[in-house]
């Protein structure tokens, strides 16, 4: 899966539609989202670590890097 594709299925999996998760990104966040916007970050891959941390702990999860075996 690519980034947009996990991202989405994470909205999906917490309950949330994406038209809600950017609704609480432009309330949590100096930077204003629209549904489109989004959308577009989403698509290129264009969306910073920053972004994607602020991204889970809205949804109630944590990014981890985890060393390979």
């Amino acid at each position: 899966m690519g980034t947009r594709e996990d991202i989405k299925s994470i909205i999906t999996k917490a309950g949330w539609t994406q038209k809600e998760l950017v609704q609480e990104l432009n309330i949590c966040s100096d930077k204003k989202y629209s549904d489109s916007s989004f959308s577009q970050k989403l698509s290129t891959e264009n969306l910073k670590y920053k972004e994607a941390k602020l991204i889970a702990d809205i949804l109630g999860y944590e990014l981890q890097f985890v060393k390979k075996k």
